[in-house]
């Protein structure tokens, strides 16, 4: 008799910073992609509609990223990438620069050269 295995989705917990704050979303996919220096996000999910209390960081969030299907975020704005067992909120909150008196230039990105 054969046995069903059940697989796990895979949920990834996003974080990265947005014009001085930091944004944590919740996909079902994410990738290196098609486009160079940008992580492609895909699957973005959300809260449930039909609950009562709703994060307003969270429907802010959803708004944003309505009719989104695939999200290219630039790879020196992550901070970091997490796969995690179930959903958290989604949100937005201040960096730690609150401020905004200190901007961050951007890394610079190489490819990688073909040896000669």
């Amino acid at each position: 008799m054969a046995t069903r295995t059940t697989r796990k989705k895979k949920i990834y917990k996003v974080v990265f910073l947005n014009e001085g704050k930091v944004y944590e979303i919740y996909a079902k996919s994410i990738s290196q992609g098609g486009l160079f220096g940008f992580v492609e996000v895909e699957g973005l999910m959300f809260g449930e509609k039909t609950t009562v209390v709703i994060d307003p960081s969270e429907e802010s969030l959803q708004r944003e990223f309505d009719g989104v299907e695939r999200t290219y975020i630039p790879l020196h704005s992550i901070v970091r990438v997490d796969e995690v067992e179930k959903k958290g909120p989604s949100k937005i909150h201040q960096s730690t620069d609150s401020e905004g008196k200190v901007t961050k230039l951007p890394t610079p990105i190489y490819a990688p050269t073909k040896p000669e």
